[in-house]
């Protein structure tokens, strides 16, 4: 229960994020999970597979995005994608 309570707010803060960021932070808790899982020190491996995680998690959710495409707000607070400015 307690891990839930700890999880959460950082669960929320993703949810808010552009799909790179999203992408950056889950493959980067991800990768620090399984290098500390797999490595022989624990802390060396989740520093390497944090950073390895991150970097590919970016990549991924920046891919995702698509190309020519920003994020918009209404007056109401909600997201949209739509195509950029042109020279943006």
């Amino acid at each position: 229960m307690k891990k839930l309570v700890l999880l959460t707010p950082l669960l929320i803060a993703i949810a808010a994020c552009t799909p790179t960021q999203q992408g950056a932070a889950v493959g980067g808790l991800g990768g620090a999970a399984i290098g500390a899982a797999v490595a022989g020190n624990e802390v060396e491996g989740a520093i390497i597979g944090g950073a390895a995680g991150a970097i590919a998690g970016a990549l991924i959710g920046r891919a995702a995005e698509g190309s020519n495409q920003c994020v918009y707000r209404d007056q109401y607070g909600r997201r949209y994608t739509a195509a950029c400015p042109r020279g943006y």
